[in-house]
This record gives structure tokens, sequence and C-alpha cells, in this order.
């Protein structure tokens, strides 16, 4: 079951976006590129570097969500460890930001409120895979985030009909935008997505924590 009505406004915005953790100058054209990045990996990297292209980003801003709250918090990494993986697929303008847990943000939608008022004259898009779109209809205020922001989708392995079928698809069909039109899609007004085919990337998260736990459980104790 999926719900679509308006989410209520977060209280507690005003302080911590006066203290974002960078500086970004207006007119510039920025991509959000948001999630827990548990752990981040190559896919995540596409994902980043075919929005960079496809739209002409001046940078991209990788928010490391504090815990997303679709998923379970006993297995999320801490911060500063998803934070430090982060560093060796990110260009070299990017930025690496703790910006929803220096505002206590839970969920995106609070998340944008907080940078657009922060930053009117900044271009924002917001980018994110095919399997996020998949699940978009679950996201707190999913529909306001369609409407506040342009959103880039990257195509991703094995959710194409998935996504293209979704919720949020079917809901904005009539807002979506030509691939060929990906970089004026950062300064049209929203409602406006695009869907950005390329490459197929397989790792996933997923795929890497079951590696690291199958690996941890396979370890023997040392014998002393």
């Amino acid at each position: 079951m999926w719900f679509a009505g308006p989410a209520p406004l977060f209280h507690t915005l005003s302080h911590g976006a006066l203290r974002p953790g960078f500086h970004l100058e207006r007119g510039m054209k920025i991509g959000l590129f948001g999630g827990s990045f548990n752990p981040a990996h190559e896919g995540h990297a596409h994902v980043a570097e075919t929005a960079r292209m496809r739209l002409g980003l001046d940078r991209i801003i990788w928010l490391v969500s504090p815990q997303n709250p679709l998923k379970s918090k006993r297995d999320t990494a801490p911060l500063s460890e998803r934070i430090a993986a982060i560093r060796p697929f990110v260009g070299p303008k990017d930025i690496i930001s703790d910006f929803e847990t220096r505002i206590s943000a839970t969920y995106t939608l609070d998340t944008l409120r907080a940078l657009k008022a922060r930053y009117p004259g900044v271009q924002f898009v917001w980018i994110m895979g095919g399997d996020s779109l998949a699940s978009f209809h679950r996201w707190r205020g999913w529909v306001q985030i369609a409407r506040m922001i342009p959103i880039a989708i990257v195509s991703r392995p094995g959710v194409l009909m998935k996504s293209r079928l979704s919720p949020a698809a079917r809901r904005f069909a009539h807002y979506r935008r030509k691939e060929r039109e990906g970089r004026i899609l950062r300064g049209l007004p929203a409602p406006a997505w695009a869907y950005l085919k390329g490459p197929l990337h397989n790792i996933s998260s997923t795929a890497l924590r079951a590696q690291r736990k199958k690996a941890t459980e396979g370890e023997t104790p040392s014998q002393s």
C-alpha cells in the first residue's frame, strides 16, 4: 500500500539549515544523490557519473543519510564508516555531506525543503537509480518531492520494467521528458523527470553486505 497525501512540515530545520557544511553559488547546477550508501560501490559511482555527464552538472552532493527509514538499523554501518567508503567513488569537485545529520532530518522531503530554502539561486536536480524509482512511492511525501525538484533516474540492472510501471512513474507519466533533454532538466519547473539509459552495473549494496556477512561467519577463531 502507498500513500500520496501531503507530508507535514518538519519543524526543526531553521537552525541546522544555516550550517550546511558546504557553500554553493547562485546559478550552480547541482545534482543531489541521497542514500544510506551501505556500503558505497561502483554502481553508485556509475549512477553519479552518468548523471553528471548527461545533465551537465557542476558537481554532485552525496547526501549520506544517518538512517534509511525503510531499512533496518541493525544492518546499517556507522555514518563515519559509510562516508569514508564513498571517497574513492566521488568526482574531484563533488561533496560528501552529512547534511541530514546536521539538521536532524530523517526524510528526503525535509532535506530538500532545507536546501532549497538555503540556496534559492541554485539549480538542483535529484538523482536516483532505477531501483529507487521502483520503491519511490514508499518515501514520505514522494508526491511533494516530485513537485519540488526535477528528478533524473539512471537505469539499473533487473528493475527496468518494475521502475517504469511503478506508482511514481505512472502518477507522473505526463511529466516525463525525453532522454535527450537531460541538459535542460535541471532548469525545468517540477514536476519533471527523465530516465537515463546507459551501460548497466550489476553491483549492489545488498550483495556486498551479504558477501561480507558470509565472509565473517566463515572465519574461525585463532587457536591459542
